[in-house]
């Protein structure tokens, strides 16, 4: 059915309720498992400090998006699946849905966070990559108690 799924990643709660899906879906399918994580900076005019300091936090966000893509390597390699780790810089959602179409990813599995009983269904990021994305997707959502 599924020979790749993308599994973006950022190491929040949400994001690994989807991953907990994404690999478990990945090991019933025996898929190749892709794991990205985006570099979002700002993109708005910042002041001169932050621009100063600009190139030390990508280094902090790229020693961290490869920390943690290959714990989402280490846990499909551990249920016998490939994967293939992946950063990139941009809006997260823009950059998911442009790597799945790049790597002819066949599904893209993603966590969504709850944002209340009257707030918005789906995150802004898990909203636009199921409003753009032209393959599969499964947004897993943050439950509540409310």
């Amino acid at each position: 059915m599924y020979d790749s799924i993308l599994i973006p990643f950022d190491g929040s709660d949400e994001a690994e309720k989807g991953a907990e899906h994404g690999l478990g879906l990945a090991a019933t399918c025996g898929a190749t498992v892709h794991a990205l994580y985006v570099i979002d900076l700002p993109g708005a005019p910042r002041t001169v400090y932050l621009r100063d300091d600009e190139e030390e936090m990508r280094e902090r966000y790229r020693e961290y998006g490869e920390e943690v893509t290959s714990d989402i390597c280490d846990r499909a390699d551990a249920k016998g699946l490939d994967c293939v780790t992946a950063l990139r810089s941009g809006s997260p959602g823009e950059e998911i849905v442009e790597y799945a179409k790049d790597e002819r990813i066949d599904a893209v599995v993603l966590g969504s966070a709850y944002r209340g009983k009257w707030g918005a269904l789906l995150g802004s990021t898990a909203e636009k990559v199921v409003r753009t994305a032209e393959m599969p997707v499964v947004t897993v959502r943050e439950r509540s108690n409310d």
